[in-house]
C-alpha cells in the first residue's frame, strides 16, 4: 500500500466549524441522561459472550459499531455473525438524549476533532465494542451457501463479548501472511464471494483513494490512502447485513431504505464515450461494476475514467415506508435493495430501521417511537448528509490552500482527472478548463485551459488562498 504524506503547517478549523454551525460539546442534561442509562446497566438477558467475536476498523477508531466472527457451516456453506452496538438501550425515546442526537443526525469528522452523535461516555465507552468487556448488542446470524448466497437469518438481542479490536492495516499484513485471527480468518474468502456476486447483481464499486487530513507534531499532514482488500472485504460483510435488513423490511412492508437510482443509460453511455479517449478497453458486454474492478486506478488514464464514474453514483437518498413497498426500493452502487444498519453509534438512521428489523423478525408489533420516527429521517438525514460531506471537503481544500499557499508560481507535474462539459445549449465553454490532480503533494484542484483528459502535463499554481479555501491551477 502506498500512502503520500506531506506535512503541513498547523492549521485552524475553528472558522470551519462555525460556518457549518456545528455543536460545541454536549448539553449536560443529554450528558446526565447517558451517565444514568449506563449506570442502569441495560443489557439484554441472552448471552452470546461465548462467540468469539472481533472487530476491525481503523486503528485510532474507538467508537466501534460492529464485531464479527465467521465460521465454516458442517456441510458446506459459512455462517456469518455479526454484532452491532445496541445503542437503543442507553437512548430513552423521548429524552433529551434523543432529541440532540435528532440535532446531530450522524458523527461529523474534522482533523482537529469528531463531533459526535452520541456522547463519549456511550460513543467511545458503554455502547462501543470495545475488547474484554460485555456489552448489550443487536446479533445477526446469516447463513449463506457455498456460493455466498444468504439463507437463514437470526436476529436477537444479546450480550456479547469482542476478543480483540484489529485494525486494516496489521489485518492486511496477516491476511497475507497466511495468520488472521480464527474469528475472520475466512473475511478475504467470504469478501471475494459477495463482491462476485455484487459484480453479478450489477453493482459498482469505485476503488478511489481517500484523501484525509491527519495531525502530525504540531503540523498536519495530507494523506493519500488506497484502500487496502481487507476493508473490501469488511465492507461486503456490512453491505450483506444491509442487503438482508431490506429484505425483511419489504417483506414486511414497513422501514427505512438507503435507496439510489440505477445508472440513466444515457449516463452510461457518455462513459462508453469517453472511455475511447482514455483508452480503457470496454467490452460491450462488461458491466460498469466488471469493468471498474478490473482497472488500476494508480494509471493515470484509469484515474481518470474511475473520476468520471463516479458521476454515475447520483442521487443516494433514504426512503420510508409503511404499508406500501417503494416502486423502486434499490440501490443502484449495490445492485439491489439496500438498508443503512450497522452503525448506529454513528449514523441516526440506524438505530431506528434496527428496531424495525428485530420486531419483524421477532413477529412482534413495532415500537410507536421507531415507527413513528420512520417517515421524519429521510429529511433529517439529508441535511446531516450534506453537513458531513461540506466538512470533509471543506477540510482537505483548506490544508491544500495552506498546503500550497507558498507555491503559487510553481509548476507541477499533473493527471488530467476531468474536463468541462460543453455548455447546454451547445455553445463554447466561455473558459476552459476541467480538474488536475498532482502526485506530490497529493492534491486535485481546478485547471484553467485546454485540458486532454487522462493525459499528464504541466501546470502551474495561480492561486491558493486559505481564507477562501481555494486552490487553482493553470495549464503551463
Amino acid at each position: 500500500m502506498v500512502i503520500r504524506r506531506v506535512l503541513a503547517p498547523r492549521i485552524d478549523f475553528t472558522a470551519l466549524r462555525r460556518e457549518l454551525d456545528l455543536p460545541d460539546g454536549y448539553p449536560n442534561d443529554a450528558l446526565r441522561e447517558a451517565d444514568a442509562a449506563v449506570a442502569a446497566d441495560p443489557g439484554p438477558s441472552t448471552d452470546r459472550t461465548d462467540v468469539p467475536f472481533v472487530t476491525l476498523d481503523p486503528a485510532t477508531s474507538r467508537d466501534l459499531d460492529q464485531a464479527m466472527q465467521l465460521a465454516r457451516r458442517p456441510g458446506g456453506g459459512y455462517r456469518v455473525r455479526y454484532a452491532i452496538a445496541d445503542v437503543s438501550s442507553f437512548v430513552r425515546p423521548g429524552g433529551t438524549l434523543e432529541a440532540e442526537t435528532w440535532r446531530r443526525g450522524q458523527t461529523i469528522y474534522l482533523p482537529d476533532g469528531k463531533v459526535p452523535l452520541h456522547p463519549e461516555t456511550l460513543s467511545e465507552g458503554a455502547a462501543s465494542l470495545l475488547p474484554d468487556v460485555e456489552r448489550p448488542a443487536v446479533v445477526w446470524t446469516i447463513d449463506l451457501d457455498a456460493d455466498g448466497a444468504p439463507g437463514t437469518v437470526r436476529l436477537e438481542r444479546a450480550r456479547v463479548r469482542s476478543r480483540a479490536k484489529l485494525d486494516y492495516a496489521t489485518a492486511q499484513a496477516d491476511a497475507e501472511a497466511g495468520r488472521l485471527p480464527e474469528p475472520i480468518a475466512l473475511l478475504p474468502e467470504i469478501g471475494a464471494l459477495l463482491t462476485e456476486r455484487g459484480l453479478d447483481r450489477g453493482a459498482i464499486n469505485l476503488p478511489l483513494p481517500e484523501q484525509d487530513v491527519e495531525p502530525d507534531g504540531d503540523g498536519w499532514r495530507l494523506v493519500l490512502r488506497p484502500p487496502v482488500p481487507m476493508e473490501d472485504h469488511n465492507a461486503q460483510i456490512s453491505l450483506l447485513t444491509g442487503m438482508v435488513a431490506a429484505q425483511l423490511m419489504i417483506a414486511g412492508r414497513v422501514g427505512l431504505l438507503r435507496t439510489m437510482p440505477a445508472p440513466r443509460p444515457e449516463a452510461v453511455q457518455r462513459l462508453r464515450t469517453a472511455a475511447v479517449p482514455l483508452g480503457v478497453d470496454w467490452p460491450a458486454q462488461t458491466s460498469v461494476g466488471r469493468l471498474i474492478a478490473g482497472l488500476d486506478p494508480a494509471r493515470p488514464r484509469n484515474a481518470a475514467f474511475l473520476d468520471q464514474a463516479a458521476e454515475l453514483m447520483r442521487g443516494a437518498g433514504y426512503t420510508a415506508f409503511d404499508g406500501t413497498v417503494p416502486e423502486d426500493p434499490g440501490h443502484g452502487g449495490v445492485g439491489g435493495a439496500y438498508a443503512h444498519v450497522t452503525a448506529p453509534l454513528r449514523r441516526l438512521a440506524d438505530r431506528y430501521a434496527t428496531e424495525v428489523c428485530l420486531a419483524l423478525h421477532a413477529g412482534t408489533p413495532i415500537p410507536d417511537w421507531a415507527r413513528a420516527a420512520l417517515p421524519k429521517l429521510p429529511e433529517v438525514m439529508a441535511g446531516t448528509d450534506r453537513v458531513a460531506s461540506a466538512a470533509t471537503r471543506g477540510a482537505i481544500e483548506l490544508a491544500e490552500a495552506v498546503l500550497l499557499a507558498h507555491r503559487v508560481g510553481e509548476t507541477f507535474d499533473a493527471a488530467v482527472v476531468d474536463v468541462d462539459a460543453p455548455a447546454a445549449d451547445g455553445r463554447a465553454r466561455r473558459r476552459p478548463g476541467g480538474a488536475v490532480a498532482i502526485d506530490d503533494p497529493p492534491v486535485r484542484a481546478r485547471c484553467d485551459g485546454d485540458l486532454p483528459l487522462g493525459e499528464r502535463i504541466r501546470v502551474r499554481l495561480v492561486t491558493a488562498d486559505p481564507a477562501t479555501r481555494k486552490v487553482r491551477f493553470e495549464r503551463a
